[in-house]
């Protein structure tokens, strides 16, 4: 008895033992020996690229599609990163070199290209870091299946990564340093994060915009961006798809139209709307409150949409009274309402001569009809070209809760 329990005591024993050997640091990799790549930016490649282009994962002689791709990576430098705008302190950067290091390599495929790049520097490439992915609009407009496979694929790429479509090259998203923030990847990923504080913008990461168009009665979009001079940003409308591509872009005040259609706190645009004999006034929009219906009438879905802003009177000018009475108030209310259900049906209207469900409107087909959707409805394209024909109908109400502080 006491033999057996020795000998079981000593397997324990073994086992803890063999458990030390799966611990500790046997496959570390120190950080200032990884190249971590902080963001990409995807372009056209010239014509001349294939010449360029190293023989490292294939001959010469393997035939091979002639479209190419060029990307741009921004590779932090160890020790060089800032940690605020500041130029001194640890991390500070404050000996005047770049905190990040741009090369660009071209490829067939974003994975060959970024195979080319591990053939140019030193240091394993690693995209755990990745915070954003620029992209033009060319290749937007050729189609994100190629781009998506492989970045699904990749479990370094998280799911709360930015991809932007950039009006110009996605290149010179690389290069430009706001005196905010000296690494430009790290200002691109806080003026969109900030933006959706702020109520700008939805926030619409790369993971969901795979599970939008995933969804077959959904279409994904992504914030659309350009450069403005050498050191700004514009955060200019959305890029929004129809099967897969690029499909159209918005401007920035259809960005508050379709928050307003969903309903997205917080409320941050603002409108300038004409008041009649009251001249001008700033409504800043504080919430947004919407439900939507969709019912089957005459053999196809009629969506309909119960929507409600709330806004304070930020500004009124060019006036010769005043906008303080209660007449006043609902005579501006009157005006945003009729303003904005113009935008929104015009907007709504453009979707769909776009065949580009961005409100998600067939989901709720496919929820609360799905006998309907089964009958109808076979692969996302024949949602797609339904949704350009469905009658959307618009009712909104607009409430002024403040009109700030004025001295008397």
């Amino acid at each position: 008895m006491g033999n057996a329990l020795g000998k079981r005591w000593i397997q324990i024993l073994f086992c803890f033992v063999l458990t030390l050997n799966l611990t500790g640091c046997w496959d570390q990799v120190e950080v200032e020996e990884r190249a971590l790549v902080l963001g990409l930016a995807i372009d056209e490649a010239p014509p001349d690229a294939l010449e360029k282009e190293p023989q490292v994962t294939h001959m010469k002689n393997i035939p091979l599609p002639k479209k190419m791709i060029r990307v741009t990576a921004q590779i932090a430098v160890p020790g060089r990163v800032p940690l605020g705008p500041g130029t001194g302190g640890m991390g500070g950067g404050g000996d005047g070199e770049s905190p990040v290091w741009i090369v660009q390599v071209y490829g067939h495929s974003l994975d060959e290209a970024l195979n080319n790049m591990q053939q140019e520097i030193a240091d394993p490439r690693y995209l755990i870091h990745l915070r954003v992915i620029v992209i033009s609009k060319e290749i937007a407009r050729g189609g994100l299946d190629e781009l998506n496979d492989y970045l699904r694929r990749n479990p370094e790429v998280r799911r709360r990564t930015w991809l932007l479509v950039s009006e110009t090259e996605a290149a010179e998203l690389m290069k430009v340093a706001p005196p905010l923030e000296r690494v430009p990847t790290l200002y691109l990923q806080a003026m969109v994060e900030k933006a959706i504080g702020m109520g700008k913008f939805p926030a619409n990461y790369l993971g969901t915009f795979w599970i939008e168009e995933s969804n077959w009665g959904q279409n994904g979009f992504l914030p659309y961006i350009a450069v403005q001079g050498k050191e700004h940003i514009l955060l200019k409308g959305m890029a929004y798809f129809s099967d897969g591509r690029l499909a159209g872009v918005t401007s920035a005040v259809d960005i508050g139209v379709y928050m307003g259609i969903k309903g997205t706190d917080p409320g941050g645009y603002s409108a300038l709307l004409e008041v009649p004999d009251l001249g001008y006034t700033m409504i800043k929009i504080t919430e947004r409150r919407a439900k939507t219906n969709v019912r089957i009438e005459e053999g196809k879905p009629h969506v309909y949409l119960n929507l409600h802003l709330e806004g304070v009177l930020d500004e009124h000018f060019d006036a010769g009274q005043g906008a303080d009475s209660e007449a006043a108030l609902e005579k501006i209310e009157d005006a945003l309402e009729r303003s904005a259900t113009k935008l929104m049906h015009n907007f709504c209207r453009r979707t769909q001569q776009d065949h580009s469900d961005i409100f998600g409107f067939g989901e709720y087909v496919r929820a609360h009809h799905p006998g309907f959707w089964k009958q109808h409805i076979h692969q996302k394209s024949d949602w797609e070209q339904m949704y350009a024909n469905i009658p959307i109908s618009i009712k909104l109400s607009v409430s002024i809760r403040r009109t700030g502080l004025k001295s008397k």
